[in-house]
């Protein structure tokens, strides 16, 4: 294990929050690591932005300014370029979800392309993101995933989801900016993933610019990055993956005992924490092949990309490699990290108050569901609070 617990070091992690800053994170986590806070704050959160009561300034002033850069690419750049001062990139997330319609899907594209030029100009934004269902239904990518015919209209629907992806990955590639593509429910993820090795053969063909993502819960992804490896060797083109654990545990083990197939998730936490680790091992052998963005919160696991790095005589900026996590969540990792020089870039999730909210709950009961997560946090608030206080 890594001698040099960097992760440790709070002034580091901290240093770009003021003590009132400071106070407000450790009060939130605090309230996060009480659950049941969590689910009546939710039930209320949720009751009082449908019947449109005056909740925004408060949830804005709490919450929404911890994990959120802001209400628009604009409101972000404030926190864009504070980060960049300590060497932190930033990906900037339109995290609006569950839009159904042809006009959403669009605007999603355009609000991407337009991310893309926002990003183009600044050396502090290399990657931007997106989500398939985002530009595209989520029956539609179930439904090919299945393998069943669409009808000419869905045809025709899908050509457009397919348009959408082309146009967000061929701009990617003009203005050399990475595009990560996430991850979603198994069940839509075979169709996802047979459009983005699509756009990786047409746009990766110099390095990668176009990432598709790994959720490494799953059992199935190892063999399906040697698969894709094999295929992109043969056609001669770049891969990128982003390496994540994966976010829908619950709702992937219900859904296979509900229709009685085997659940796409690893049996265990150890399990999955060594598909993620087998993963990154394989891709950091192959960098003349494929770029690799790990994005985790899982402190054993950075240290062991480090330590792979340092084994495999891979410089510690070097491009092909990325940390990723969370704005709001592991700071200790992401600016310890950026302080060594590694490539640190944090998701920073934006959208209007009330289209933000389903995403902001959904990290908060993900972290009271994280084992330690919270704790960890709180644990190195109050070191970093009781640090300050001795110096003054």
């Amino acid at each position: 294990m890594h001698s040099d617990k960097i992760f440790e070091n709070t002034e580091i992690a901290f240093a770009l929050k003021n003590d009132s800053q400071l106070e407000r994170a450790y009060f939130l986590f605090k309230m996060i690591s009480n659950e049941p806070l969590v689910r009546i704050g939710t039930a209320a959160t949720n009751f009082a932005l449908k019947a449109n009561l005056p909740i925004e300034g408060l949830i804005r002033s709490t919450v929404f300014d911890h994990f959120c850069g802001g209400v628009s690419e604009d409101d972000c750049l404030y926190v864009i370029e504070n980060m960049y001062t300590k060497g932190v990139s930033s990906v900037l997330d339109y995290s609006v979800e569950g839009k159904e319609d042809e006009e959403e899907f669009d605007a999603a594209m355009h609000k991407i392309l337009k991310i893309l030029n926002f990003a183009d100009e600044k050396e502090s934004m290399p990657i931007v993101v997106f989500k398939p269902t985002g530009f595209g239904r989520f029956y539609l990518y179930q439904k090919l995933g299945e393998g069943k015919t669409l009808t000419a209209e869905e045809q025709e629907e899908w050509n457009r989801v397919v348009a959408r992806f082309d146009a967000v990955c061929k701009a990617a590639k003009e203005k050399d900016v990475v595009v990560l593509i996430d991850g979603e429910e198994s069940w839509m993820q075979d169709a996802a993933d047979d459009l983005v090795t699509q756009m990786m053969q047409l746009y990766n063909t110099e390095k990668p610019i176009v990432y598709n993502t790994l959720q490494m819960y799953r059992h199935d992804r190892m063999e399906f990055l040697k698969k894709e490896t094999a295929l992109a060797k043969a056609n001669n083109y770049f891969l990128g993956y982003k390496l994540v654990r994966g976010a829908y545990m619950e709702k992937e083990n219900e859904r296979a005992e509900k229709y009685g197939y085997t659940s796409p998730i690893c049996v265990s936490k150890q399990a999955t924490d060594e598909n993620f680790n087998e993963a990154v091992a394989y891709m950091l052998d192959r960098l003349d092949a494929m770029s690799v963005f790990v994005g985790t919160h899982n402190e054993d696991s950075s240290y062991l990309v480090m330590d792979l790095m340092k084994e495999k005589n891979i410089a510690n900026d070097d491009s092909r490699v990325w940390f990723g996590q969370l704005y709001g969540m592991s700071d200790h990792i992401s600016y310890n990290l950026a302080h060594y020089g590694y490539n640190v870039a944090k998701y920073i999730p934006f959208g209007p108050v009330k289209d933000v909210m389903p995403y902001l709950i959904r990290r908060a009961e993900e972290n009271t569901s994280v084992a330690g997560q919270t704790g960890r946090e709180l644990t190195l608030l109050k070191k970093e609070k009781q640090r300050r206080k001795a110096q003054k």
